[in-house]
């Protein structure tokens, strides 16, 4: 009567216990998952920003040396904006 008190009772609730211990690590490698591709996603996002940030200065300097050897800037005109670009 004991043994089947203790099988009936015991075994149910050892299962259960495994089974919120599965269902947990699971969703603790779920949420790691989801966080490491909002990770990689965040640090092509921020590539892309430095990449585009870079572009733009390397396009104004360009422009702002065009427009040093038109003449339409003097060489301090053009050393000023350059700074200025250069510094934010």
């Amino acid at each position: 009567m004991e043994k089947l008190i203790f099988f009936g009772l015991v075994i149910p609730i050892l299962f259960f216990v495994l089974y919120l211990g599965t269902r947990a690590i699971m969703s603790g490698v779920s949420a790691k998952q989801a966080n490491q591709a909002n990770k990689d996603e965040n640090d092509t996002d921020d590539n892309n920003e430095e990449s585009n940030t870079d572009k733009s200065l390397s396009n104004e300097l360009e422009k702002l040396n065009a427009l040093r050897e038109s003449g339409v800037l003097t060489q301090e005109e053009f050393e000023k904006a350059k700074n200025k670009l250069l510094n934010n």
